[in-house]
């Protein structure tokens, strides 16, 4: 995979030289979604007889890194593009063709969204505060509200679900469907302003009784967890490419922190750069082992989706465990680039300062720490007895 070919240096300069505006303009990423869409960058996980790529998830996850480095929000927004695309190749290669039309559909040039995490349901793909109302011929109805909908000012297909209206509490169907921008019953919300990440435009998604036809029905599953297939490529992607992500953003701010070390003098040590300094030494050290660290496990486990290769029940402690890892290990290597720069990365208007507030989205993604940290244990010393 040649991912200068596919990410040429100049799409990335271009996207880098709007992500302070869109930043400060709190602006959705419209001019880079073109360029990207155009350059065929969302036709990654396509087949080429689709017209796409044909790239499996350890290619994507290296392309997400390199276009975080220039534009971590408009990154982050094309994850959930390319996070249903992967979801559907990785089906596709264990023998479930159930959503095949989206990477067709992606060949033509759909955009997806999630339209999945809700307020309060910590449950996430497991239970559903949104009404799902059978309509008697195999479709349904959507009533209730989505957060953090990404791509929320581009996307033409959103991936939602909800629970079946006959259901009792903690029983029944979960019930998974496609929504279309021109169906009726859907409404986007202008309340994304937010610390960073502002171009991602992850708005709020309102489903006033969205009607999804039997056809655009591709899975129901019961309430609570379960190792269904589609839960298990959710997860390898969203939590693979979410690494990716940080770790490239994480990649950006400690290039800053060596150029801004190089350049700075110090009257300490006779007109020298900070360079020669043990302390600012040791720091920069210290960021380069932590990234040393981060990518040989960002690739593995991607690497491990792609061979289909069987971890069994440690599957989902290894993938929350690697969104958590990168996470956390971005805003470390964010916070020593900060340190090392001096103050002038404290003003309006530094890429490192913006860099500091888009990392801390991290923390909030699903999986988050506390969640990570308990299906590991849970993988490790059984479920916490009742």
């Amino acid at each position: 995979m040649d991912a200068e070919r596919i990410l040429p240096d100049e799409l990335l300069e271009r996207l880098r030289g709007r992500a302070a505006r869109y930043d400060q303009e709190n602006q959705f990423f419209h001019e880079d979604l073109e360029e990207l869409a155009a350059a065929g960058y969302l036709k990654v996980f396509v087949p080429e007889n689709d017209g796409g790529s044909g790239l499996g998830l350890e290619a994507v996850a290296a392309l997400q890194r390199r276009l975080a480095t220039a534009a971590p929000a408009t990154a982050l927004a094309v994850n959930m593009h390319l996070v249903w695309t992967g979801v559907a190749r990785v089906l596709a290669a264990r023998g479930d063709d159930s959503l095949a039309t989206v990477l067709k559909e992606a060949g033509q040039g759909e955009i997806f969204a999630f339209g999945i995490s809700e307020p309060g349901n910590d449950s996430m793909l497991f239970d559903s505060g949104t009404v799902a109302q059978p309509l008697g011929d195999g479709g349904y109805s959507f009533t209730g509200r989505k957060i953090f909908t990404s791509l929320s000012r581009g996307w033409t297909r959103l991936g939602t679900f909800g629970k079946d209206a006959s259901a009792r509490d903690g029983e029944g169907e979960l019930v998974f469907g496609w929504v279309h921008r021109d169906d009726p019953g859907h409404e986007t919300l202008d309340d994304w302003n937010t610390l960073g990440m502002r171009a991602s435009a992850s708005n709020t998604t309102l489903l006033h009784g969205a009607v999804v036809p039997a056809e655009r029905i591709f899975r129901k599953l019961p309430v609570g967890p379960n190792r269904d297939l589609l839960i298990f490529a959710i997860f390898a992607c969203f939590e693979t490419l979410l690494a990716a992500v940080y770790t490239g953003l994480a990649e950006r701010a400690f290039a800053l922190g060596v150029e801004s070390v190089q350049r700075r003098i110090s009257a300490k040590y006779g007109g020298r750069s900070f360079a020669q300094d043990p302390d600012i030494r040791w720091k920069i050290a210290d960021a380069a082992m932590a990234l040393d660290g981060i990518r040989p496990q960002l690739a593995g486990l991607a690497r491990d989706v792609d061979n289909l290769v069987d971890h069994g029940s440690q599957w989902f402690p290894q993938l929350v465990g690697l969104k958590s890892r990168a996470t956390e290990n971005a805003r470390y290597v964010v916070d020593l680039a900060i340190r090392v720069s001096g103050g002038s990365s404290y003003f309006r208007g530094s890429e490192l300062e913006r860099l500091y507030r888009d990392v801390l989205a991290g923390m909030f993604h699903p999986s988050n720490d506390e969640s990570a940290h308990n299906t590991v244990a849970s993988a490790w010393l059984g479920p916490l007895e009742n």
